[in-house]
């Protein structure tokens, strides 16, 4: 693969990779509560981004791209510490402290930190009404998705869970909207590789430094487990992030974060189809709800993404 970015890239392209994103990480939940069941969680996160980051880099280098240079490696560790360590890593440690629905309520708030960072921070378009309507009907759509009875969960919500969701959201705003920048290879491929490969690494010196190594018993690791890290691996990271990462270099960081209400929304069809949960009327409210705000959010002339050169 060369080096140079597609200019505009084809409608079939920017679809595939809007369905990659919204189908996959919303059948991702089950495959990461698969995964931990029997691997810790920053050693399990760790390898599934080591393993795709490392096969896109090689992938990159054996197709002829150049050798990446300190400072772009600098610039895909503070990439992968944002999003895969922030976003990723610490989110999912959180969520041994609150409720699943209440955690997926949270992350709900992504679209709108995303277009206020790219507001504030790297010069991007001031939120307009239509944008906010759809942002907030979104967030209202995914919580009466999630319903009153999963956002009490067990009991109180949880503030130190809490607090790290919100600051992960945030982290991953930042890493994603730094990640279009000119500070990264040229290659899609490559940049993503090593975002991933350098993020990965992170999550493992993490892992060990908080003592999971101590925690893994290697007789009880399952199969279901494993080949949940290969699901999440192949599919979860090389190619639904890689088209999260590769549709942020190309389309509007507010239509990209739709995903946070769409996954929701295909978690619960896949549990309707393969786990004979019901399907309720406040359900499909919901989901017609979340719609409009996609729709509304999305709706209008897509301007070309511009890059940072901050």
């Amino acid at each position: 693969m060369g080096d140079e970015r597609p200019s505009q890239p084809g409608r079939v392209q920017v679809l595939a990779a809007f369905a990659a994103i919204y189908l996959i990480w919303g059948s991702t939940y089950l495959a990461i509560r698969f995964a931990v069941e029997t691997l810790p969680p920053f050693l399990m996160t760790g390898v599934r981004f080591v393993a795709a980051g490392l096969a896109m880099y090689l992938w990159a280098r054996l197709s002829g791209t150049a050798r990446p240079t300190r400072s772009q490696w600098a610039a895909a560790t503070l990439v992968g510490v944002l999003m895969l360590l922030f976003g990723v890593g610490m989110v999912s440690w959180a969520q041994q402290r609150i409720p699943s629905g209440a955690a997926a309520l949270i992350v709900g708030v992504g679209p709108l930190s995303m277009v206020l960072v790219d507001w504030l921070f790297f010069r991007g378009p001031r939120p307009d009404g239509k944008m906010i309507t759809g942002i907030m009907l979104g967030f209202a759509g995914v919580a009466l998705l999630i319903g009153p009875e999963q956002l009490a969960g067990a009991g109180r919500i949880d503030l130190v869970g809490t607090g790290v969701i919100l600051f992960g959201t945030v982290t991953w705003s930042f890493g994603s909207l730094y990640s279009r920048g000119p500070h990264l290879p040229k290659s899609p491929v490559q940049a993503i590789g090593m975002e991933m490969l350098a993020g990965g690494v992170v999550l493992l010196i993490v892992g060990t430094l908080v003592g999971e190594w101590g925690t893994l018993e290697w007789d009880a690791v399952t199969t279901r487990s494993l080949l949940s890290v290969g699901y999440l691996s192949l599919f979860g990271s090389v190619i639904a992030l890689g088209a999260y990462l590769w549709l942020m270099r190309h389309v509007s960081p507010a239509r990209v974060t739709t995903h946070a209400y769409v996954n929701p929304i295909v978690a619960v069809l896949l549990g309707w189809a393969l786990a004979d949960e019901a399907l309720t009327p406040r359900i499909l409210i919901a989901c017609g709800i979340i719609v409009l705000g996609v729709v509304t959010i999305t709706a209008g002339k897509e301007a070309p993404a511009e890059m940072e050169h901050g």
